[in-house]
Parts: C-alpha cells; structure tokens; sequence
C-alpha cells in the first residue's frame, strides 16, 4: 500500500496542460495497481490533440518510475467516457446511460445516417459500450446500414433493442412499415421521441448516438427539452450550401442551450483508386469555416468514397468490413477525438470550469 500510495503522490505533480491541476486531482488516472514489481494505469484522455495526451502521458509514466524506480510502469490513453453530470442526477436521463449525443445536419443528402453508424461503431472500438438510436421518422435508414434482420422484443419492462456487430440499435423503421409514409404532427413525434427515450431497455451504456432527421424541426426540439444531452454532432459536406444550412442546426442548438461537441466533413474529397490524386468534387474548408465561426473543433474529415457506400448498402458499415480504407481511418479517428471533446466536456461541467483553459 505504501508503494501505491507513493506513486499516487508522485502522479500529483503531473500538471495537466489544459486545466492547470494535477492529474490524480481530475480523476485522470484508472485503474491504478502496484503488484510484484509492476505497476499498471489508464490515463483518461481529455486531449483531443494526440500529441498532447501523449506527453501527458510520458509525464505520468516517468513520475511514476521515479517513485517506483524498480518497477516496470505499463500505461495507456484511454477513451473511456465520463458521465454527464446532468444526466447523473436523474433529470433528463435515460437509466442506464451515461452520454447521449444526437448527430444532427441541416439538411438532407450529407451522410448524416452513414456518419452515425460508423461514428458508433468507431467509439466501441476504444472499448466504449456504444447504443445508436434512429430518430429519424421520415427516413430510417439505420437498420439497413447496420444490417438488422429482426425487429426489436419486448422485455420486462420496456423494449429490447436489436443487437447488431455488438451494437444494441432502436429505429422508428421497426414500428412502421416500408410501405407505409410517416404524416406526423407535432404531438405524435413527441409522444415517438418519448417511447424511444422512456422505453427501451438499453442497459449499461457509455454512449447512445442517436441519428436525428434533418433539420430543426419537432424531434430535434423534443430531445433537446426532454433529454440532458452530452453535446451534439453536427455533419456537413465543404459545399456552401450544406454549411449554411449546418449552421442553422448550431443556431438551434444553442438556442435550446444544447452543446456542440464538433463538427464532421463528410465527402470531404474524393481520391481516385488508381493515381491517388485528391479531388474536391464538393468544394473544400467547410468545416473550417464553421469551426471558425463558431468556435468549435473539427472532429474529423471523411473522404467520399464508393466503399463506404457500398458497405452500407449491405448491412456492413465500412468500420467493419474495410477497417483499414481511409474512410474506416477518419472515422476511427473522429469516434477517438469525440470521446475526448466528451470526456473533457463533462470534466467541465463537473465543477472544473472554474479552472482557464488554456490552448
């Protein structure tokens, strides 16, 4: 125990650059052990710049070698979620679930469906327990992209989503018949945004993404007044037209005191198979632009490609059936630097906003 102690102390000298205070003090460290020569520990990363993290990181490990200077120290990032204070204390929340982060687009024909299964399916692969909800009443699309066969079941208290590549999924497509068109009023898409909130057996999740419909219309309102929502992601093609349209979307978030966790360029560019030369069919700087404006991270640039399509299309989202395409790398990268934006979001609203963050 002293060991243990004394590498704790030690862990306290390391200054996190971004908030001023001790590493141990934030609640960084997880998973500290000190057994027969070895000591092990996480390091929650609330760095979205890797690079930072990482020194971060180094510094963790060279004062705990310091303190046991015959002991081997393995230590990691990790990107496991921190709850949202305001989901914790009841008010708002979905038992069970400690993130809700809706994807949202200013308008249609963006990849904001796409972006959402495969930005799920990036945060489980930082080993996060990861739901996806698919608000989108006037076009469900989730259950294709993620290759769902079966409709949900009802459970003891509430439904039980459909689990598909370990990802438990709820859609409104479930409940309404492919040949059958949605003409809802307002009342009847709240009561819809309830039963998808209220009742369904979600369990133990870090995050549930939930792919909004376009717009800013009656879900996009219920979900913000009902739901203690971590933060929103916002989708956008480069092209003009969809970023003035993605900004409206920020607007109504801010407006509905909702924050924005950062923005995704989808079709960023397309790259041709054969010479690998780049090509901006959509215009380029878009999300630059908005992260300018609106003082937001880019969380990532995913390139218009024929596979992500085609994935889709069968059920397999690209994540999983071609891990290693350029598309499948940004969005691994984006579900790594959203689980940062969150867990530094929430370190925040914790009580460490009274500390200047400094960049």
């Amino acid at each position: 125990m002293a060991d243990l102690e004394r590498i704790q102390a030690a862990l306290r000298f390391v200054i996190h650059p971004a908030y001023g205070r001790s590493i141990v003090d934030l609640g960084l460290v997880q998973d500290l052990a000190a057994d027969e020569g070895l000591v092990r520990f996480k390091l929650q990363n609330t760095v979205p710049r890797s690079g930072r993290a990482e020194s971060v990181l180094r510094a963790a490990v060279e004062a705990a070698q310091a303190a046991a200077p015959d002991a081997r120290v393995e230590a990691d990032l990790t990107a496991s979620a921190r709850a949202n204070p305001a989901g914790a204390s009841g008010k708002g929340s979905i038992e069970g679930v400690s993130n809700i982060i809706p994807v949202a687009s200013g308008k249609g024909g963006v990849g904001k469906s796409t972006v959402s299964a495969n930005l799920a399916l990036a945060l489980a692969a930082t080993g996060a327990k990861v739901g996806l909800m698919d608000a989108d009443v006037y076009g469900p699309s989730i259950p294709h992209i993620m290759g769902a066969r079966e409709g949900p079941r009802h459970g003891g208290r509430g439904i039980i989503p459909v689990e598909t590549h370990g990802i438990p999924i709820i859609s409104t497509g479930f409940f309404v018949r492919k040949d059958q068109a949605v003409v809802w009023r307002g009342p009847m898409l709240a009561k819809m945004v309830e039963q998808l909130t209220n009742q369904v057996e979600w369990g133990l999740l870090d995050y549930l993404v939930i792919d909004l419909p376009p717009g800013t219309g009656d879900v996009q309102l219920s979900l913000c007044q009902r739901l203690a929502l971590t933060g929103a992601v916002v989708v956008t093609t480069p092209q003009p037209m969809a970023v003035n349209v993605a900004e409206k979307a920020i607007i109504m978030f801010q407006q509905l005191k909702t924050p924005i966790l950062g923005v995704v360029e989808n079709m960023s560019y397309f790259e041709s198979r054969a010479t690998g030369e780049r090509e901006y069919i959509f215009g380029s700087g878009g999300a630059d632009r908005i992260a300018q404006q609106w003082s937001i991270p880019v969380l990532g640039r995913v390139p218009l490609a024929t596979t992500v399509r085609e994935t889709s299309d069968e059920g397999t989202p690209i994540v999983l059936a071609e891990p290693d395409a350029p598309a499948s790398r940004a969005f691994l990268e984006v579900g790594k630097q959203l689980a940062a934006e969150v867990a530094m979001h929430n370190l925040k609203a914790e009580g460490e906003s009274m500390v200047k963050i400094t960049f």
